[in-house]
C-alpha cells in the first residue's frame, strides 16, 4: 500500500511508514506542544484519564490514512498500483472507475474505521461515528451524512468486487489491527465505547490530526523511499522534530504578590505610580473567582483597561492551562497599534525554563508589512512549506536579542491563513475571532487555536448587529472549551452585556439564573466588573472610580460651514487646540477647506481614513506626537501647537491616546459620542487657553429647523436614523441646560443604556417619527440576523453526536482578505488599490513623496521589480471611497484598473504584486478613473469629484 508519490522524483511512501510518522508526530505535538487546557479537555472525558488522552490523539492521527488502502484512491499511480495488482489487490485504473471521487480517503477511512469497529468490537453505529469522523475530517471538511449514505451504495469503491473483495478486506484489517497494537489501544477500545465525545473534543482532535499529518506530510522532514530506508522510524522522527523546533506553549506560573507588584513588574509606570481600581478590582477577582471564564471589564476611556486584561490573562492562563493569548481588536491599524505593546508585556514575563521561545504572531492581511512583525520574521528558522497555503517565505535565522527573557518567534511553519492562530501569543483583527464562528474549510484548526489561549476582545462596542451575531456564537463555542475571554469596553450596553455573558454561560446556565442574567441587562453601575464561569452564575463587582474625568459642557451649533468657523473664531481667540470629528470622508475634506480659508493652510490638518496606509500611520504618529501625554513630545515639529485644528473621521474616536482642548462632533450613537468625549482634557495639562480652560463638546451634523431634529444624510447612511435619534433624545437634557454638563465618568453607563434600553426617550412631538426608525431598525436586525445565519456555526450540540456535517454548505476557506472579511462583516464591499506614480518620462516608481529609500524606487513595468521596491509598492494600500464601489459603476471600476496589469508582475518572483490592483498617479498626484477625477496628497489623502 503506498501513501505518497512525487511524480518528479518517483519517489514514494507505503502506508504503514507514513500511519507510523502521523501518530509519531501527534504524540510529540500532545506531549510539547499542546497547552495544557486543551489536553484536559480531552482527558476529563475519557475513562483513563490524561493517559487515554493521549492514547486517542495518537491513534486517530496513525489511522487517519486507512482510507488510501482502497482502489479509489491506490489506482491513482499505474507503476505503484501495478505492484499492488501483482500481489492480488485488483482495481481498476482512474478512468475505469467514474464514480472515484465519491470517495475522498478521508471519507473512506471514516466508513472502514466506523465498519471495523462495529463488526469487529462491537460498537454501536453512534459510538463508532464519534470517533471515525476525526478520520474523514482531516483534510478540513466533516463528510455530510449524504456523502456516507452515496458511499455506502457504492462498496466497490472500497473493496474491488469478487475474488480481490477478501484480499482488499484482509488489507485493511491489518492495517487497522496494526495501529490498535502500534498506538496501543487495543485493551482500552471496549471502554471507550461507551464514552460520549463532546463536539468541542471532536474538533480539538481533528485539528490535531490535521497538524500531525501536515508535518508528517512535509517530504524536506520525512523523505521518501528510497531515502528514507536509511534511518529508523524513531531517528526519522526524531530529525524531523529538531529541524521543525515548534516552539513549546506559554506555561505560566500564577504571578503572586499584589495587584501594585504585578503591575510594576509587567508595565511601565510612572515612579509611585499604583493600579487603577478597575486594574486592581480585575486582577483580584481573577484570582478569587472558581474557574476562570469570561470577565468584561467595562470603564472609562483611558483607565487602562489593556493592562487590566493583560494581568488578568496572565492569571486566567496558570490556573486554566492556556498556552498562549489572543488580542482581537476592531482594525489593523488598532492591531498594528497593539501589536508592540504585547511584545513590551512579554518581554517582562518570566520565560520559565531556560532556551524557552514563544511563538508570536500579528494576524491580519498586511501583517508582512508591519515592521514589527517583519523584524521577527526576519529571526525565524527556515521551514520548508508542509501544506499548499503558498504564503510561507523563508529567511535566514538571525541573532536571539540577549535582553529578552524568552526568544520571541515568528514560526515559519507557523504562518499562512490556516496556521497562524496556532502561535501562542498572537494580535489581530477581531475577524480572526469572528472566523471560528463561520462554517469553512479547517475550522477546526482555528478552533484548536482558540481552544488553548485566553482570547481577549478590546472595543467590544464597536461591532454592529451583523458582527454581534458571530461573536455571540464563538463565545458559545469558547464556553464549551473553558477558553478564559476578557471583553473591554468603555461604552457597552447593557442589553449587550447580558447577551454576551449567557452566549458564553450556555442557554442551561441562563435558565438555572435567570433572574441575575435579566440583572445584567438592568445594573448602571460604572466602572463594572462582571464575570461567568462555563455553566456558572454571574458576578457583579462595582470598583470605585479613579477620580479621573470631570465635566463636559455641551452645546448645539447649527449644522453649517460658516457656523461652525464663526464659533470656533469666538472659542480660539486665545488659541487652543481642537478636535472635529465628522461621520464622513466628504465632510472632513469640506470642513478642512472652510475652515483653512478662515484660519490658515498650517492651522488645520486631517486624519481620515484615506490615506494609503502609510500616510495613515504617519499621521497617526503625528497626532500622538504632537497631542499625545505630556512629555513624550519626539522632537523638533512634534510640540503642541498654541492653535491648531484636526479634523478628522472616526480614526480619532479609539486607541489613539491624543487630548484636545475642545471638541467639535457631528451626532453618533451616543457610546460613540464619549468615546469622542474622552479625547477632550485626557491629560492634566497646565496652560491651556482660558476660553477652554473647561472641557467643552459641541455638537453639530444635525438641522434643527424641522419638529424633529434631522440628522444630516451622511450621518444617517453610516449609523442609522434610530440610533441616532436616540442618542439625541437622551443628550438633550444635557444640551438645553436642564442637566447640566455631562459628568465623565458617572454618566456614560446612565446615557448608554438609556440609549440602548427598550424605554422611550426623547420629547412626546418625537414619538411617532422615532417609532418608525425603530420599526425600520428592528427590520435590519432581523434581516441581518438571517443572513449572518447563512454560514454561521451552528451551536453546540450534546456530546456524542458527531461533527458529521459540521460545516455543511461551507463559506470556503476563510481568511483576511477582502473577500473573506465580508463573511463576517456587513460592511458593503469597498477596493483596495495599491498607489503607484508614472513620472513625465514614463517611469513606474514608488510614490515620490515617501521617506528615503522608500518613495522614487523603479517598478520596471516588463520585469519583475527588486524586492525592496515591490515591498514598498505593496505597503502602500488604500480603500477607495464607497462611491466608486456602487453597483452602477464598480464594474467599470474595475475593468479601468484592470488595464494596467505588467505581466511580469504577476509571477511567483513578484509575491507581493501578484494579483493586485494598482491606481497610478501622473506626476502631479491624479489620475481618472471611470468618470471621476482622483486626487492624492500625503496631507488630504484622496479627494474624488465627479467629473462633467
Amino acid at each position: 500500500m503506498w501513501a505518497k508519490y512525487d511524480f518528479g522524483s518517483e519517489g514514494w511512501l507505503p502506508l504503514w511508514r507514513h500511519l507510523a510518522d502521523s501518530g509519531a508526530v501527534a504524540g510529540l505535538l500532545w506531549d510539547r506542544w499542546v497547552p495544557g487546557a486543551v489536553r484536559a479537555l480531552v482527558a476529563e472525558v475519557l475513562p483513563g484519564g490524561e493517559a487515554d488522552a493521549r492514547l486517542l490523539a495518537v491513534w486517530l492521527a496513525g489511522v487517519h490514512d486507512i482510507g488510501k488502502a482502497t482502489p479509489a484512491f491506490a489506482c491513482q499511480v499505474d507503476s505503484l498500483a501495478g505492484r499492488m495488482r501483482d500481489a492480488g489487490l485488483e482495481m481498476q485504473g482512474p478512468k475505469g472507475m467514474a464514480d472515484r471521487r465519491m470517495a475522498p480517503h478521508g471519507l473512506a477511512g471514516q466508513m472502514l474505521l466506523a465498519q471495523w469497529l462495529e463488526e469487529r468490537h462491537g460498537w454501536s453505529p453512534q459510538s463508532c461515528g464519534q470517533f471515525a469522523v476525526v478520520v474523514g475530517g482531516h483534510h478540513g471538511l466533516p463528510p455530510e451524512k449524504v456523502q456516507v449514505r452515496d458511499l455506502d451504495d457504492h462498496p466497490e469503491l472500497l473493496r474491488t468486487p469478487g475474488r480481490s473483495e477478501a484480499v482488499w478486506l484482509g488489507v485493511q484489517e491489518e492495517l487497522l489491527v496494526a495501529c490498535a497494537v502500534e498506538f496501543g489501544v487495543t485493551e482500552r477500545l471496549a471502554a471507550w465505547q461507551r464514552v460520549k465525545l463532546p463536539q468541542s473534543v471532536q474538533a480539538v482532535l481533528s485539528a490535531l490530526v490535521i497538524v500531525a499529518d501536515w508535518i508528517a506530510s512535509n517530504a524536506e522532514l520525512f523523505p521518501y523511499f528510497p531515502e528514507a530506508v536509511s534511518r529508523s522510524g524513531a531517528e526519522r522522527v526524531a530529525a524531523a522534530w529538531r529541524e521543525l523546533d515548534l516552539p513549546a506553549p506559554w506555561r505560566p506560573q500564577e504571578p503572586g504578590g499584589s495587584a501594585t507588584e504585578l503591575f510594576a513588574a509587567r508595565f511601565e509606570l510612572a515612579p509611585g505610580a499604583r493600579p487603577r481600581p478597575v486594574q486592581e478590582a480585575a486582577v483580584r477577582l481573577a484570582r478569587e473567582v472558581p474557574a476562570p471564564g469570561l470577565m468584561m471589564i467595562e470603564a472609562p476611556m483611558g483607565e487602562g483597561k489593556t493592562e487590566a486584561a493583560l494581568a488578568v490573562a496572565e492569571i486566567f492562563a496558570a490556573r486554566s492551562g492556556a498556552g498562549g493569548c489572543f488580542f482581537a481588536l476592531p482594525t489593523m491599524a488598532t492591531s498594528n497599534g497593539m501589536f508592540p505593546r504585547l511584545l513590551d508585556w512579554l518581554r517582562r514575563l518570566p520565560a520559565g525554563a531556560d532556551g524557552v521561545a514563544w511563538s508570536v504572531r500579528l494576524a491580519h492581511s498586511k501583517a508582512a508589512l508591519n515592521e514589527d512583525f517583519a523584524g521577527l520574521m526576519a529571526a525565524s528558522q527556515p521551514i520548508g512549506a508542509v501544506d499548499l497555503d503558498g504564503e510561507a517565505r523563508v529567511v535566514p535565522r538571525g541573532a536571539r536579542d540577549p535582553f529578552m527573557p524568552a526568544e520571541l518567534v515568528a514560526h515559519q511553519w507557523l504562518s499562512g491563513r490556516k496556521k497562524a492562530m496556532l502561535s501562542s501569543f498572537v494580535v489581530g483583527t477581531v475577524d480572526q475571532l469572528l472566523f471560528a464562528g463561520l462554517k469553512s474549510r479547517h475550522l477546526a484548526l482555528r478552533h484548536l487555536a482558540l481552544a488553548g489561549k485566553v482570547v481577549v476582545v478590546d472595543e467590544a462596542h464597536a461591532y454592529d448587529a451583523y458582527m454581534n451575531s458571530y461573536l455571540d456564537r464563538v463565545l458559545s463555542w469558547l464556553g464549551e472549551y473553558r477558553v478564559p475571554v476578557v471583553v473591554l469596553s468603555a461604552t457597552l450596553p447593557a442589553g449587550r452585556r447580558r447577551a454576551l455573558a449567557a452566549a458564553y454561560a450556555g442557554s442551561v446556565a441562563v435558565e438555572r439564573h435567570a433572574e441575575v442574567f435579566a440583572g445584567l441587562e438592568e445594573d448602571e453601575g460604572y466602572p463594572l466588573l462582571t464575570v461567568v464561569a462555563p455553566g456558572g452564575c454571574p458576578v457583579v463587582e462595582r470598583p470605585g472610580a479613579s477620580g479621573r474625568g470631570g465635566l463636559v459642557e455641551v452645546e448645539w451649533l447649527d449644522d453649517g460651514l460658516a457656523e461652525l468657523a464663526d464659533r470656533l473664531t469666538e472659542l480660539l481667540a486665545g488659541g487652543g487646540c481642537v478636535l472635529v470629528v465628522r461621520n464622513t470622508v466628504a465632510r472632513v475634506q469640506e470642513t478642512a477647506k472652510a475652515l483653512r480659508a478662515r484660519f490658515g493652510r498650517k492651522a488645520v490638518s486631517v486624519a481620515h481614513a484615506r490615506f494609503m496606509d502609510p500616510d495613515r500611520a504617519a499621521k497617526d504618529a503625528g497626532l500622538l506626537a504632537r497631542f499625545g501625554p505630556p512629555g513624550r513630545e519626539a522632537g523638533p515639529g512634534s510640540e503642541r501647537p498654541a492653535l491648531h485644528i484636526v479634523v478628522a473621521s472616526q480614526v480619532a474616536e479609539q486607541s489613539l491616546d491624543i487630548d484636545f482642548d475642545l471638541l467639535v462632533t457631528d451626532l453618533a450613537p451616543v457610546d460613540l459620542v464619549l468615546q469622542r468625549m474622552g479625547r477632550l482634557h485626557r491629560h492634566a495639562r497646565g496652560g491651556r487657553p482660558p476660553l477652554l480652560s473647561a472641557a467643552r463638546c459641541v455638537l453639530t451634523g444635525v438641522d434643527r429647523s424641522q419638529s424633529v431634529p434631522r440628522p444630516v444624510a451622511g450621518s444617517v447612511r453610516v449609523y442609522g436614523r434610530h440610533a441616532l435619534l436616540r442618542s439625541l433624545a437622551v443628550l438633550l437634557p444635557h444640551l438645553e441646560g436642564e442637566s447640566g454638563p455631562v459628568r465623565l465618568p458617572q454618566d456614560i453607563s446612565p446615557l448608554v443604556q438609556q440609549a440602548y434600553g427598550p424605554g422611550a426617550v426623547g420629547p412626546v412631538e418625537w414619538a411617532e417619527v422615532m417609532q418608525e426608525a425603530r420599526c425600520a431598525h428592528e427590520d435590519e436586525l432581523a434581516d441581518k440576523e438571517l443572513r449572518a445565519d447563512t454560514y454561521r456555526l451552528a451551536p453546540v450540540l450534546r456530546a456524542g453526536r458527531a461533527l458529521t456535517g459540521w460545516v455543511k454548505g461551507a463559506a470556503g476557506d476563510a481568511d483576511d482578505s477582502r473577500g473573506g472579511r465580508a463573511q463576517v462583516r456587513d460592511g458593503k464591499e469597498t477596493l483596495e488599490v495599491l498607489i503607484i506614480q508614472r513620472l513625465s518620462d514614463g517611469t513606474l516608481t514608488t510614490p515620490q513623496w515617501l521617506d528615503p529609500g522608500k518613495g522614487g524606487l523603479v517598478l520596471p513595468e516588463h520585469a519583475v521589480p527588486e524586492p525592496r521596491a515591490a515591498r514598498v509598492a505593496a505597503s502602500c494600500g488604500l480603500r477607495l471611497p464607497m462611491q466608486l464601489s456602487q453597483p452602477y459603476v464598480i464594474d467599470k471600476v474595475i475593468a479601468e484598473l484592470e488595464e494596467f496589469c505588467p505581466r511580469a508582475w504577476q509571477s511567483k518572483e513578484c509575491h507581493w504584486l501578484a494579483g493586485e490592483l494598482f491606481l497610478v498617479l501622473g506626476p502631479d498626484c491624479q489620475t481618472r478613473l471611470a468618470g471621476f477625477r482622483l486626487s492624492y496628497s500625503p496631507s488630504e489623502g484622496l479627494e474624488v469629484t465627479r467629473e462633467q
